[in-house]
């Protein structure tokens, strides 16, 4: 399995998880087997300005299947899941706590997200 998650920064596993994943200057793909964490990449976001299905198609493109990020509009997970890439949003922290959290099926995340002021533009 290859998790995908938009990040603030380049420090690996240690990366900040962006609050906004369309404005992210980073993704780090985790490579998962037998629910352990085996590699990390984290790729620069190829382009500045983006439109529609550029990033769920970067991700793809990477071999992304999940995303874990914070804050994404619904038109971008239709994109992901148009794709066969699950979405789960409402999460923060650093990578290697959001992921491994993930694989203990114990993952917290803000399910008030959309309702935060910076968020708002996202609601469907």
């Amino acid at each position: 399995m290859r998790i995908a998650v938009p990040c603030s920064d380049n420090n690996g596993l240690e990366s900040k998880i962006s609050m906004h994943f369309g404005r992210s200057p980073y993704y780090a793909f985790i490579d998962v087997e037998d629910n352990e964490i085996k590699n990390v990449e984290v790729l620069p976001v190829p382009f500045s300005d983006h439109g529609p299905g550029d990033l769920p198609n970067f991700v793809k493109q990477n071999k992304g299947e999940i995303v874990i990020a914070y804050g994404m509009g619904g038109r971008a997970v239709d994109f992901f899941n148009q794709l066969g890439i699950r979405v789960i949003t409402g999460v923060r922290g650093k990578v290697r706590e959001a992921v491994e959290a993930f694989l203990k099926n114990k993952l917290e995340k803000d399910t008030e997200w959309k309702k935060k002021e910076d968020f708002r533009y996202h609601e469907s």
